[in-house]
């Protein structure tokens, strides 16, 4: 909770919600959202760029909504293709092939890191053994010179 400025308009609010925008802004986007989202489900084939004219919405904001997943194109409408391959995809960024790729691919760079942080702990463990199986150990007593 604190006050700033609206990333939108520049205004002064008290921010309770954590969200970078004032309220008037956000009841403006939501309209404007409300808006494109009839608009698509009307006319299920047309792109980005065709929605954004009809609906006077910048085609920025058209592309933040699809890739937080709050708008789906139809799947003729092929307005979205995925970042990685070229796909057509209905919403987001990236085809599901892709994205379990990209899954994959994070959960096998990780692999070699835990199985390290095993072995480390293992080592640990054997020294610690190791040193219980010593006992006490004392230092030697030197006379001082």
């Amino acid at each position: 909770m604190g006050i700033r400025n609206c990333a939108r308009c520049g205004r002064i609010f008290n921010s309770v919600t954590g969200r970078p925008i004032c309220e008037v802004c956000r009841k403006e986007l939501e309209e404007m959202y409300q808006k494109v989202k009839t608009f698509i489900k009307e006319n299920p084939n047309h792109n980005i760029k065709e929605v954004s004219e009809e609906c006077e919405v910048p085609e920025g904001q058209i592309k933040q909504w699809v890739r937080e997943e709050r708008l789906q194109f139809s799947r003729e409408s092929k307005a979205l293709l995925c970042e990685r391959c070229g796909q057509p995809i209905t919403t987001g960024r990236f085809c599901n092939s892709c994205k379990t790729d990209m899954a994959n691919a994070i959960n096998d760079a990780m692999r070699p890191a835990s199985e390290e942080k095993q072995e480390a702990a293992s080592e640990a463990i054997r020294r610690a053994r190791l040193e219980k199986e010593q006992g006490m150990r004392f230092l030697k007593n030197k006379p001082i010179q």
